[in-house]
């Protein structure tokens, strides 16, 4: 054998609970499990710890981060082995010389990646979907990746300016974008993915390319994917912004049903409407038990902001006395902050005329300060209104002192969705329907403002372990929403599950002592820019492809990452 770990918990990843085994591994595939398993060229020993196949996060946007780092974290020191890129329409291919600042100011704004970071990152040294793959192939990673072919690209590339303008597309057009998608799946491809999220706009404030696309271009490009007999499709739309919620769905129900293709869509409580959740589970429960393949993808814990100084944003952003000082150096910005003036004109405008404003970066009923070990679960009696109440303060000024702490290096987080009741309730009811998969994450992007992608770490540690607010999960289900359920959702069968001629992608971890750390500022990016990252201990090793690429969440310097080509047929000797 060239690898075996031995006398851990094994988790198969297909729900049930671990058993002590050993594992031996060949040629980057699992060779055995359990039994008497030979001595292996390099061996670890996992007595005390929980063995699950490497986690699969299907919702990221490291589409130019694959092409200048090898390295994606954070995902890849959180236990994940495989990554999806290209979700909600937005990536670099194809893509015309003319139109490479359209396709950047379109990342910068949904995504928030600065635009300097990728001007000086990306190479484009491609124009068409098969280029891109292929320059995404010729660098070694510590992750597998697998994208999807991002519809504002295709649109662009096919329509121009017209694309740009949001302008209907002609017979003409969606016989080309077809023809794309043929060509993008025939490369390696696993699917298309879209949005028609009226938030999603450009740098310059424009919507993106594909927020009002015809049901017949969404029909078109599914229906190359159809004479391909492979890919699935992911959508983030508005629901209630279109004609109606029942009539958005349907639409979306006819695009699969005629296609014959999967489709994911994205799910989140909103605050607004605490319960409208419910009522698209209930339509997705009925288009799957009419015979649809149709997954809401959903968050494992409340999505929203990270405020801080180091950070994109604060609850003051908006306020003219704090831009005056936002841009200078960090310390002379704090020390500018603590001054009386300069406080006092801050919170005038913040509980005067730019009230409105503030309250739009976080609601202080939900917005809480992160800890060392950060929990993503805290009673509404430790937000910033209550804890401001209890000293019989104004929130906002309580916020702005809380800010300044530890030399100006405090974070909030501003819970925006899937928290409207102070606990993961909405969350849990998401996760654990059966046509829901785990996603969500985001990782490569909102760079200056969530980190997301840590997820994997929340569920093993929070839902599985820590909770009590609320039930636990099982650990063998918390395992398989991530491994086996995600690969499945994306059509990667050859991976997700410890069994003999599966991949060997495999995480050893300590579970009695996994956890998170707090979110903390590089600025490694391309043209230097910045990025939040957050750790995690507990994580003993992490292997890929049968070559161990994290110890004790350290790199060891190994990068057998691989692009993913297409979907991937389960092991023929599994049933």
């Amino acid at each position: 054998m060239d690898l075996v770990i031995r006398n851990g918990a094994v988790f198969d990843g297909l729900g049930g609970e671990g058993s002590i085994m050993d594992i031996g591994i060949r040629d980057g595939v699992i060779a055995q499990v359990g039994g008497v398993v030979p001595g292996g060229k390099e061996e670890i020993d996992a007595s005390g710890k929980i063995v699950t196949p490497g986690f699969v996060d299907v919702h990221t946007h490291y589409d130019g981060q694959v092409i200048w780092d090898e390295r994606l974290q954070p995902s890849s020191v959180h236990g994940v082995t495989t990554i999806v890129t290209g979700n909600c329409g937005v990536g670099f291919a194809p893509c015309r010389p003319q139109d490479h600042d359209a396709l950047v100011e379109l990342m910068a704004g949904v995504e928030d990646i600065p635009e300097v970071v990728m001007a000086d990152g990306l190479s484009w040294d491609w124009e068409t979907f098969p280029e891109y793959l292929d320059a995404v192939a010729a660098r070694p990673h510590d992750v597998d990746i697998a994208t999807y072919l991002p519809h504002s690209a295709l649109r662009v590339y096919v329509m121009g300016q017209r694309a740009l303008d949001r302008e209907e597309a002609t017979p003409e057009d969606i016989a080309e974008m077809a023809r794309l998608t043929r060509e993008a799946i025939r490369a390696g491809s696993i699917g298309f993915a879209t949005s028609r999220n009226l938030q999603h706009r450009s740098s310059k404030g424009v919507p993106i390319p594909t927020v009002r696309t015809a049901e017949a271009e969404l029909q078109g490009i599914a229906d190359a994917l159809k004479e391909e007999g492979t890919g699935v499709l992911q959508i983030l739309t508005d629901f209630d912004q279109y004609r109606s919620v029942d009539a958005e769905f349907a639409m979306l129900c006819r695009v699969v049903e005629n296609s014959g293709r999967p489709m994911s869509f994205s799910l989140q409580q909103k605050h607004g409407d605490p319960l409208g959740y419910r009522y698209l589970l209930g339509l997705t429960d009925k288009a799957v038990a009419d015979g649809l393949p149709i997954k809401a993808q959903v968050a494992a814990r409340p999505s929203g902001l990270l405020l801080g100084h180091r950070l994109s944003l604060t609850p003051f952003s908006t306020c003219p006395a704090f831009l005056e000082v936002a841009r200078l150096p960090f310390e002379e910005k704090i020390a500018r902050l603590r001054g009386p003036e300069v406080r006092t004109a801050i919170l005038r405008e913040a509980t005067g005329p730019y009230a409105e404003a503030v309250r739009a970066y976080g609601d202080f009923d939900r917005m809480f300060e992160i800890g060392e070990r950060p929990d993503y679960e805290p009673p509404v009696e430790e937000s910033i209104a209550a804890r401001a109440a209890g000293a019989d303060r104004h929130p906002m000024a309580f916020a702005y002192d809380l800010l300044l702490e530890n030399g100006g290096e405090a974070i909030l987080f501003a819970a925006a969705q899937n928290y409207a009741d102070g606990t993961f309730s909405a969350s849990e009811e998401m996760m654990t329907r059966e046509n829901s998969v785990v996603g969500l994450g985001d990782g490569g992007a909102h760079l200056g403002l969530i980190c997301d992608a840590s997820y994997p770490t929340t569920m093993i540690a929070h839902w599985a372990r820590d909770r009590s607010r609320g039930r636990k999960l099982p650990l063998g289900k918390v395992i398989r929403m991530m491994t086996h359920d995600t690969s499945v959702a994306v059509g990667l069968r050859d991976r997700g599950v410890i069994a003999p001629g599966f991949k060997a992608d495999i995480n050893v971890i300590d579970y009695g002592s996994i956890a998170l750390e707090k979110p903390h500022i590089v600025y490694d990016l391309p043209a230097g820019g910045r990025r939040v990252l957050q750790s995690a201990d507990g994580y003993v090793a992490t292997i890929l492809n049968g070559v161990v690429t994290y110890r004790d969440g350290e790199p060891t310097g190994a990068l057998p990452g691989k692009l993913v080509r297409g979907f991937q047929p389960q092991p023929p000797s599994f049933a």
